[in-house]
């Protein structure tokens, strides 16, 4: 399975990351977020929005599970952190499926309900601020989405 890296100096950077990575993301399209708290998964959900063409403030929907966005593509923003069953059936499919990206942060926590083709993003940090973000596709479209974006 392939990987790509990304080093983010600055949040500034992770944001400019994650618009350009928005602007060409496609409905139906899966991103999971890892990392641990702090590493900027929201930070980088909000340079998504950015990049999807959403004007509204973007937040962590820590105590709604999902935020919906309104943009070029619907934005559905997942935070799964306190499901307290991974068996819930809350529906994610629809969403999965639907017309707008979907981000899940915490993905991990209802691997069993995720596609079987979609992008995970781990965000680890790092020194003095800064974070590495690790791309790892998995399905051609995500394979060619990474190398066409990071070359």
């Amino acid at each position: 399975m392939s990987q790509f890296e990304f080093i983010s100096n600055q949040p500034e950077d992770t944001m400019n990351f994650s618009k350009r990575l928005g602007s060409i993301l496609q409905p139906g399209d899966v991103l999971a977020l890892e990392g641990d708290l702090g590493a900027g998964k929201t930070t980088f959900t909000k340079g998504l929005a950015q990049g999807l063409g959403i004007t509204r403030n973007v937040n962590s929907p820590t105590f709604t599970i999902i935020k919906e966005y309104q943009g070029r593509l619907p934005l559905y923003h997942m935070d799964v952190y306190r499901m307290e069953d991974s068996f819930e059936d809350l529906g994610f499919d629809e969403y999965f499926e639907g017309n707008g990206v979907t981000v899940v942060e915490w993905a991990h926590l209802i691997d069993d309900q995720l596609p079987d083709e979609l992008l995970t993003i781990y965000l680890y940090l790092g020194e003095n601020g800064s974070r590495k973000l690790v791309l790892e596709p998995k399905g051609k479209r995500y394979e060619v989405l990474c190398k066409e974006f990071l070359s």
